[in-house]
Parts: structure tokens; C-alpha cells; sequence
């Protein structure tokens, strides 16, 4: 192996245009190095929550990401073939008279399939504890229009689970 100061008595030897050229290539590999890396992530993503039942909904998360009580939260990084969905269910005061309580409910679903343009994750929450993802490149949910919104498969491995 070769020893420190021998590499630079060599590096001192090399005529200039040499060293030049090796230091414009380290720098040119480097610069490189760094877009194939930026290229190969996948962007930050916003959280765009939806709500479809009857009964608000005070606060959720995916990942542990926090998506607020409505609206868009951003930038999160939402990996992994599976996400795990937490919501609580809050009470209006009406429904307070009624005896219902705030719940807090989770699950976990297959993160759907993500394009590099996809900057959005839409969460949509429908009644019987339901939750569907979908991402999309802006605001505009495939879900807009509910009735062509896809049934949910009810199997007991996405069942909600109140925690």
C-alpha cells in the first residue's frame, strides 16, 4: 500500500496540466456523484387530507407525519411498501349529546404506486373507518368525485384500530 507521502511527492512531480485535468475530474465526478443522487430520491411530499364522514376529523398522521385537521401540510418524506395511518375522530357538540367520545383510530395500507412528479398524498377518510391514499401531482384527488371512487375491500388486515 502506498503511503501518504509518497502520493504527494508524486502529486508534486505531475507536470500542471495534469494535476488540472485530475482536479477538474475529481470535481466533475463529485458534481455527478450529487445529481445522480438528487435524481435516484424521491421529492418531499405534501398531505392533503379529505374528509368524507360525518364526524370531524381533529388531527392525523402517516408515518408519523403530521397532516393537520384539514388543508395541506408539507414537506414529509412518505416511504416504505406500507403506511401507517393514524386520525382521531373528534365530536361535534351535537354529537356529544348523543354520547359519542373523540376516538383515535389507525391503520396500515399499501403506499399506492408514486410517480417523481407526484408532490401530493391524499388522504381520504371515509365512514366505517376507511381510509384511501392516492397520490397525484397537484391538488386534483382521482377521488374528486366520489362516485367513481373504488370500494374499499374490507379485510381484517386494514380494519381500523382504535388505539
Amino acid at each position: 500500500m502506498t503511503s501518504l507521502p509518497s502520493l504527494a511527492k508524486r502529486w508534486k512531480r505531475l507536470p500542471g496540466r495534469q494535476k488540472t485535468l485530475i482536479q477538474w475530474l475529481v470535481l466533475g465526478a463529485l458534481v455527478a456523484g450529487y445529481f445522480i443522487w438528487q435524481y435516484s430520491r424521491m421529492p418531499g411530499a405534501a398531505l392533503y387530507g379529505h374528509n368524507h364522514t360525518d364526524r370531524p376529523i381533529f388531527s392525523y398522521f402517516v408515518n408519523d407525519n403530521w397532516g393537520g385537521n384539514g388543508g395541506v401540510t408539507c414537506c414529509w418524506r412518505i416511504e416504505g411498501k406500507t403506511l401507517k395511518v393514524a386520525w382521531i375522530l373528534d365530536v361535534t357538540p351535537e354529537q356529544i349529546k348523543q354520547g359519542l367520545e373523540e376516538e383515535t383510530l389507525s391503520i396500515e395500507i399499501p403506499n399506492p404506486p408514486r410517480q417523481r412528479s407526484d408532490r401530493y398524498l391524499h388522504v381520504h377518510f371515509f365512514p366505517g373507518d376507511q381510509v384511501r391514499l392516492a397520490w397525484s401531482a397537484n391538488l386534483d384527488t382521482p377521488y374528486e368525485n366520489l362516485k367513481e371512487a373504488p370500494p374499499v375491500p374490507a379485510t381484517k388486515d386494514q380494519k381500523a384500530k382504535v388505539q
